[in-house]
């Protein structure tokens, strides 16, 4: 056994249960605790930090997981970074991992835990360094500061540890595949109930509420028609984007397979049609906020190579065309212009290319191609009627149909989440889609797996 493979093997790691199945109060008891802690931790403000300059990024903050000025500044920005890194390498061929053996998914593994750990530590230190975390300012120039930044780096690479072993907590002992989903999805639905229905000023406005609701019912009482357009707009937009997001959830593709040695009976194999389902826009919208972090930090320190910020919004570069406009509220405050929907058109097709990109790439690599599902289907005793039993036509077969999905599914799920954003809805129109998405995905395993588990009324409602 070569070192490498010793070093992955003795990485510190969440042990998993000893039983085959948890039961659903089991794993929605360790998916709360994880939620608790994640909401608290949250509340953990740094020591020695001055002013952060990542405050204005909200939307960002929903993207990445993350609490900016917190212990968990950096949310699940390594884990996801490190995982777009190793797809795009073994996609590439740069680096190789035999994802069919046991052996070669330990190795994958192991290694997207090594580089999740290497991007702790760097973000950790770029994000203090470059001046996104900084020490208070009368600090500078004194022999305490440099202290300062090396304690404020030990707590972020704290806080990101303990995001990693959260995250490996609930893909083994709670509800849904991972934890990165689960902040995802609390962070958004928090912040979407404030952008409902808080009554409280805008930070930014205060003549404005916080939620739509009472600014639609303010800007009516007063016949402030923009503002209530602005206001409906927003709401509408939302409930677009959850429809949507429901119906393409709920679409798929069954294949008929029949038991080999008994006759009449059979199942049906559902491919969905957003066959890697939220993962590929977790993976963009992770990458875009990266790319907005890196922007406003070489910004900061005097390279604007990325493009610049005026307050929080991108004002040129890269990093403008790659953040999405409010169409329709330019659309009604009468400003829209030509270069408004060439901006929309190119960050659209930034969406669109990301998403098929990175759902052919999480295809290869998650167990989901062909070759991967007719083992599957075939080690289950099953096989398509009027076939001959063998994996290489089963492969064949499955191929016609995974392939196709792969690309429609991953376009269909950019194209929702390039409108969700060009739309304008509350909260950020990307964060909106993969909450929906998550919730959807968490009712489904829990309808799938654990529906007598529930009590009677709670089983008739998931049913």
């Amino acid at each position: 056994m070569s070192f490498y493979d010793k070093l992955i093997q003795n990485l510190p790691e969440v042990v998993g249960p000893t039983q085959k199945r948890l039961g659903f109060k089991e794993k929605l008891k360790w998916t709360l605790i994880i939620l608790v802690i994640f909401f608290v931790l949250g509340l953990v403000p740094l020591f020695g930090m001055g002013q952060s300059q990542l405050d204005n990024f909200e939307n960002l903050s929903l993207i990445l997981g993350a609490s900016f000025g917190s212990i968990i500044s950096l949310g699940i920005g390594p884990l996801v970074t490190a995982s777009i890194v190793l797809q795009l390498l073994n996609g590439a061929g740069i680096v190789k991992f035999d994802l069919t053996s046991s052996e070669g998914k330990i190795r994958f593994q192991g290694t997207q835990k090594l580089m999740s750990l290497f991007f702790i530590i760097f973000e950790a230190i770029i994000y203090v360094f470059m001046g996104g975390l900084p020490p208070p300012v009368e600090f500078v120039g004194t022999p305490f500061y440099f202290p300062l930044q090396l304690i404020i780096v030990f707590q972020l690479i704290l806080g990101g540890i303990l995001i990693l072993f959260m995250d490996e907590t609930v893909s083994k002992w709670g509800i849904g595949k991972s934890g990165i989903s689960l902040f995802i999805a609390a962070g958004v639905s928090l912040q979407l109930f404030t952008r409902i229905i808080s009554p409280l000023p805008s930070p930014t406005n205060p003549e404005i509420p916080v939620g739509a609701l009472p600014w639609l019912f303010k800007a009516l009482s007063i016949n402030d028609d923009l503002g209530a357009l602005l206001a409906l707009a927003a709401i509408i937009a939302t409930v677009i984007v959850f429809v949507m997001a429901v119906y393409s959830q709920a679409m798929k593709v069954e294949i008929p397979l029949s038991f080999g040695r008994v006759r009449g009976y059979g199942i049906r194999w559902p491919l969905k049609f957003i066959y890697t389902s939220n993962i590929p826009v977790i993976l963009v919208a992770a990458l875009l906020a990266n790319v907005q972090l890196w922007a406003r930090l070489l910004q900061n320190w005097g390279h604007p190579f990325l493009g610049t910020f005026n307050g929080n919004i991108p004002a040129s570069g890269f990093v403008q065309w790659v953040y999405p406009p409010n169409l329709v509220e330019k659309a009604f405050t009468g400003t829209l212009n030509f270069l408004d929907i060439g901006h929309g058109a190119v960050y659209m097709l930034f969406m669109l290319a990301g998403c098929v990109l990175f759902s052919y790439f999480w295809v290869q690599t998650s167990g989901m191609d062909a070759k991967s599902q007719a083992k599957q289907i075939m080690a289950s005793g099953l096989q398509v009627p009027g076939f001959r039993k063998d994996p290489r036509v089963m492969e064949r077969l499955l191929d016609r149909y995974i392939g196709p999905l792969t690309i429609l599914g991953g376009l269909a799920i950019g194209i929702l989440a390039g409108m969700a954003d060009l739309l304008g809805a509350l909260a950020n129109g990307t964060s909106i889609l993969l909450a929906v998405m998550i919730i959807y995905q968490f009712y489904e395993e829990i309808a799938k797996e654990h529906l007598m588990d529930l009590n009677p009324a709670m089983r008739k409602f998931m049913e």
